[in-house]
């Protein structure tokens, strides 16, 4: 069964997986995402009309952006897995319709994804293979249905963790689903389509400023923190991912037991929250970025819990694949899978506590403590001393490096490019791609680090609030006349929001890069070089004197 798939930075010869992702998913889970994504349009068809009716479904809004946030890139590559959610989401597509009608509420054009009907695995395969990207022929319409798609997905991850803290904006579940439901008509000109791509944008910014809300009032706002790259004497357990309600509660059940809880990849931030720093056994930070976790976990010896995305699939023979255990969106077959909260309860967390206790513990692969917790807040507090050091020359530019890391060896620009960056510059950072220069001896500015981590990707929110504060420090009427550039890295599809986000915001000149989107036709490329002065990366020399142009 062949597939085809192009959402994120590594696919296939920079055009798109055609057998197995590059990620690692096979080719019927491939498809059967694509399947998932289209029984959900099918169901913001029937919510979005029922939002006109003024009937709510908060339980629809959470089973849209739970099963998006799934389909992203190294989340999920169970399939059992999506052969139930595709079967549970015709179960939501068909009350919705039903209970549309018992209100004489009828929708005037009924598409496909709203009706068609199957129950078993041959026929959802067979589905799956006519209802795929590359079912739109138009290939800039294609490219900007998926922009605004991937852009969605990007937001789902985002809406799924302000809601697992209690946390809801109706107006980003609501574009959501119009966005996703208008990808099924043919007749939205590309005009149209590029006005939808920044209106994600703008919906964008406000899933990243509803999320920064649920986490610093649930948590408090981060703040300046040295975090442990060495190890204790006790098991732990390795919490991978982004959630932090799952590391919260892990920590409350793991409180005095004797295991100790280490973060990894793009848990590090979670460091910077004086909420957890609490908890004595929430010893540090274990290791760098998703890609190299296949030696790491090999060392920790302990449980790893992926909360999310950044799963790397095993080889079969590797000595921890009977230690990980997924939650969420997260899945893998053969993987342990701890459930869902059923009423608002914690989730359980007893049987990977009690199979740490059963291991080693972690051989400690670094020493010494790495400094984060310069998001918005924290930054805001030491804007006088920053402004003053841009006034004297002290610093000359801020560099923005945030994003995605990757396993391609062509990321290592991002290490050379911080290296060669002149001590008058501050990198602002956010995302895993801070592990490419997180750990290099780059000094400090007047006491302000040069590398300064604003937390997680979702947290390149506040990176654009640190640059509009910086603009109304020196009162200036565009935000492109800060001394900042704009350095990006990308991999998946929670980059591509924060971008259409940079963009609504106003931001211009980014340099993307390892390499831009498969997903973007030649013809999109120069709308966005055109209007936005988007550009790739190039060699660290050449990059150095646009830097300073």
């Amino acid at each position: 069964m062949g597939m085809f798939c192009y959402q994120c930075q590594e696919t296939a010869k920079g055009t798109g997986c055609t057998i197995n992702g590059v990620c690692g998913k096979k080719g019927d889970v491939a498809n059967l995402q694509d399947l998932l994504v289209y029984v959900v349009k099918g169901i913001c068809i029937y919510n979005t009309e029922a939002r006109k009716q003024g009937m709510q479904y908060p339980d629809v809004d959470k089973f849209v952006f739970d099963n998006l946030f799934a389909t992203i890139t190294n989340a999920n590559f169970s399939k059992q897995n999506f052969l139930e959610r595709i079967k549970s989401g015709l179960k939501v597509r068909d009350r919705l319709r039903d209970e549309l009608k018992e209100e004489g509420k009828e929708i005037e054009k009924i598409y496909d994804a709203a009706s068609w009907h199957a129950d078993t695995e041959e026929a959802f395969l067979e589905k799956a293979e006519k209802v795929g990207i590359l079912n739109t022929t138009d290939i800039d319409i294609r490219s900007l249905k998926e922009l605004v798609t991937y852009g969605v997905k990007g937001m789902a991850a985002y809406a799924e963790h302000a809601w697992n803290l209690g946390y809801k904006n109706d107006a980003v579940d609501a574009f959501m689903q119009k966005a996703l439901s208008e990808t099924l008509n043919e007749n939205i000109s590309l005009d149209e389509w590029l006005a939808r791509v920044m209106e994600t944008g703008k919906h964008g910014v406000e899933v990243m400023a509803l999320l920064d809300k649920a986490n610093t009032e649930t948590f408090g706002h981060p703040e300046i923190s040295r975090v442990n790259i060495g190890v204790g004497n006790n098991p732990g357990i390795l919490v991978s991912g982004h959630d932090l309600k799952d590391l919260d509660e892990l920590l409350q059940q793991t409180e005095g037991s004797g295991v100790d809880v280490y973060t990894h990849s793009e848990m590090l931030p979670a460091h910077y929250y004086p909420a957890f720093k609490k908890y004595k056994h929430f010893i540090g930070n274990y290791g760098n970025s998703w890609w190299r976790q296949k030696e790491e976990f090999e060392t920790f010896n302990g449980p790893v819990l992926f909360t999310t995305n950044c799963l790397v699939p095993p080889r079969s023979d590797a000595p921890y694949a009977d230690k990980v255990y997924t939650t969420g969106a997260a899945g893998f077959d053969g993987f342990q899978h701890i459930a869902d909260r059923v009423n608002g309860n914690p989730k359980d967390f007893s049987k990977i506590i009690e199979h740490a206790k059963q291991c080693k513990p972690p051989v400690a692969i670094e020493q010494g403590t790495i400094t984060g917790g310069f998001a918005h807040h924290q930054v805001t507090l030491l804007a006088e001393k920053i402004v003053q050091a841009v006034r004297s020359g002290a610093i000359r530019k801020f560099v923005v490096m945030a994003g995605c890391d990757g396993r391609m060896k062509d990321r290592e620009y991002y290490t050379d490019f911080a290296k060669q960056l002149p001590q008058n510059t501050i990198i602002l950072t956010a995302g895993c791609a801070k592990y490419r220069y997180n750990k290099l001896p780059l000094g400090d500015i007047d006491g302000i680090p040069r590398v300064l981590d604003a937390g997680q990707c979702n947290d390149s929110y506040s990176l654009a609030m640190i640059a509009l504060k910086l603009k109304e420090a020196f009162s200036l009427d565009d935000i492109n006349k800060l001394p900042i550039v704009y350095n990006i890295a990308w991999y998946e599809q929670k980059a591509v929001i924060v971008l259409l986000a940079l963009l609504y915001l106003g931001v211009k000149n980014i340099h993307l890069g390892p390499t831009l989107p498969a997903f973007l036709s030649p013809n999109v490329v120069k709308v966005l070089v055109d209007k936005f002065g988007i550009g790739g990366i190039s060699t660290v020399e050449a990059d150095m004197a646009w830097v300073w142009g």
